[in-house]
C-alpha cells in the first residue's frame, strides 16, 4: 500500500463524499500536518476557533493541538521498523492490543470525532436519519435522552457512539480507547468525553458540553452520510 493510503487525515467535504467513512475502513486524505513517519496528523475540518463559544480555542489548542498530535506521534514511534509501519490504521486497531492499539485507535476516535461537529450544527437531523431515529428510539427526544445519559454516567474516560448495529441504530459506551469497529459496529457518530474534552470550557459539568454537542455542533449531514453507508451492503 502507498503512504498516501495510509494515511488518516481528510477535509470534511472529502470526508462526506467518502463512502468509507464511518464503514470503519479509512479515511481519505487531502490536507495533512507533517509527521515523521507513515501516520499524520489530520488537519481540523474548520478553523480552530470555529465551535467557540461552545468549544473555545483554546481547548482545541490542547485537544488537537497536543493530545491528538501525541498519539499520531506515539503511534509513529511505535509502528517504526515494524509491519505495523505499513499497515493501515484500521488494520493496525483490528489486530494490535496494548500501547499500538491504544494510540492507533485515538487517532482514528478523535479523526471521527473532529469531523462529527461543525460551527451551527446541532438541532435535529431531517431525512432518513430522522426516520431511523424514530423507528430505533421512539423518537428524537428519547434518542437525545440516552445518549446525554450514557454520556454523563460513563465512568472515567471514554466515547460515547451513535451506531449502526446491522439491523438498528444504537447509542453504545466505550472506555478509553476501544471503539465500535471492535465489536463488529459501524461508527456514526461520537461524543468524546475524556475530562481534556470539555474541562477547560465546562469544568466538571460534563452535562454541559454533552448538550452543547447536541443542541449546537452535530453536523447531523455527516451522520447521515454514514448512515447510508452503513447500510450499503
Amino acid at each position: 500500500m502507498s503512504r498516501s493510503g495510509r494515511l488518516v487525515g481528510f477535509v470534511l467535504t472529502a470526508a462526506l463524499a467518502s463512502p468509507l467513512i464511518g464503514a470503519g475502513r479509512g479515511f481519505s486524505a487531502e490536507v495533512q500536518v507533517a509527521a515523521a513517519g507513515p501516520f499524520v496528523l489530520p488537519a481540523l475540518p474548520y478553523a480552530q476557533d470555529a465551535l467557540a463559544p461552545f468549544i473555545s480555542a483554546e481547548t482545541l489548542a490542547f485537544h488537537y493541538g497536543r493530545h491528538h498530535k501525541a498519539y499520531v506521534e506515539n503511534l509513529n514511534k511505535l509502528a517504526a521498523g515494524k509491519p505495523e509501519a505499513k499497515m493501515t490504521l484500521e488494520d493496525i486497531i483490528m489486530a494490535a492490543e496494548g500501547p499500538l492499539f491504544n494510540n492507533a485507535a485515538q487517532v482514528w476516535n478523535h479523526t471521527f470525532y473532529w469531523n462529527g461537529l461543525k460551527p451551527k450544527g446541532g438541532g435535529k437531523p431531517t431525512g432518513d436519519l430522522a426516520a431511523a431515529i424514530s423507528r430505533d428510539f421512539g423518537s428524537f427526544e428519547k434518542f437525545r435522552e440516552e445518549f446525554s445519559q450514557a454520556c454523563q454516567s460513563l465512568f472515567g474516560s471514554g466515547w460515547v457512539w451513535l451506531v449502526w448495529d446491522g439491523s438498528r441504530l444504537k447509542v453504545v459506551q466505550t472506555s478509553n480507547a476501544d471503539l465500535p469497529m471492535r465489536h463488529g459496529q459501524k461508527a456514526l457518530f461520537v461524543a468524546d468525553v475524556w475530562e481534556h474534552a470539555y474541562y477547560i470550557d465546562y469544568r466538571n459539568e460534563r452535562a454541559k458540553y454533552v448538550d452543547a454537542v447536541l443542541d449546537h455542533m452535530v453536523n447531523w449531514d455527516w451522520v447521515a452520510a454514514n448512515l447510508k453507508s452503513a447500510r450499503t451492503p
